[in-house]
């Protein structure tokens, strides 16, 4: 299985330190040594960064580990291939424009019988399970509502039903964005804790490394992170439960339902 990694925040914030856990269960201390991205939104803009090899190892990671990109959406991913070749291509986060914004996606699990789900309108460019399933979501959007709804509850709903008939074929635990919110759910497995004041100090549980939070944000600051497993070792984390769909935004969580 893959390992998934999110942020909301209501004011731009770098990942840094949540990332500096997660690369090294890319190859060191976790098996998911098949490519990793990560990707990040800066107002309507988007940049994301692929490496095929080990997160780890990558130049690529340390590049990012060091480099303070501040952002109020992230969505990153390591990957453990059992379905597609390992390859650029292959490496989550997925991303189309849809609406004129830019839609991320990334997938831990297997979903047996999605590519006999038909397309309209986009195609996947690798061969993974995954971006299968993702251009099939968005399929689905367009074709129901070819002008982005008015109201965020419409596409909020769209994609609770969507996401629920995906994880009909397997696991799906699931990170996906669309500038504005940040959209999970859970077939088995993704934990969640937000900071906001009081800050405390923060220890990685995969690296010799810890921040005090206090020095770092503002009382007003408020960040979610969502990862596959904790990454911390002193923070309170919450499992989401099984088939659980909730929506982020703004470092807060704005939506929770139960199938």
């Amino acid at each position: 299985m893959c390992e998934l990694l999110g942020m909301s925040a209501n004011v731009p914030t770098d990942i840094c330190f949540s990332f500096s856990g997660l690369i090294k269960r890319g190859g060191k201390t976790g098996s998911h040594k098949d490519g990793w991205g990560i990707a990040f939104y800066e107002g309507k803009g988007y940049r994301s960064f692929h490496d095929p090899v080990a997160s780890a190892d990558s130049e690529v990671a340390k590049f990012i580990q060091h480099y303070s990109i501040k952002s109020t959406q992230v969505i990153c991913h390591i990957r453990k291939a059992n379905r597609g070749r390992v390859c650029l291509e292959n490496t989550h986060p997925f991303s189309r424009e849809l609406w004129g914004d830019v839609w991320c996606f990334a997938h831990n699990g297997q979903l047996k019988g999605i590519k006999k789900k038909a397309l309209k309108g986009y195609k996947p460019i690798g061969t993974t399970d995954s971006e299968y399933a993702f251009c099939w979501i968005l399929s689905q959007l367009r074709e129901e509502f070819p002008m982005k709804p008015k109201s965020h509850v419409t596409i909020r709903n769209a994609m609770e039903r969507l996401c629920k008939e995906v994880a009909k074929h397997g696991v799906f635990n699931v990170l996906i964005s669309n500038v504005g919110h940040l959209y999970t759910f859970c077939s088995t497995k993704l934990t969640w804790l937000t900071r906001q004041a009081p800050f405390v100090e923060a220890q990685l549980l995969d690296a010799d490394l810890c921040v005090d939070f206090k020095k770092e944000t503002t009382n007003t600051d408020v960040v979610t992170v969502i990862a596959t497993e904790p990454l911390t070792s002193n923070e309170q984390w919450t499992k989401m439960r099984v088939g659980e769909f909730s929506v982020f935004r703004l470092g807060a969580k704005e939506f929770t339902s139960f199938s």
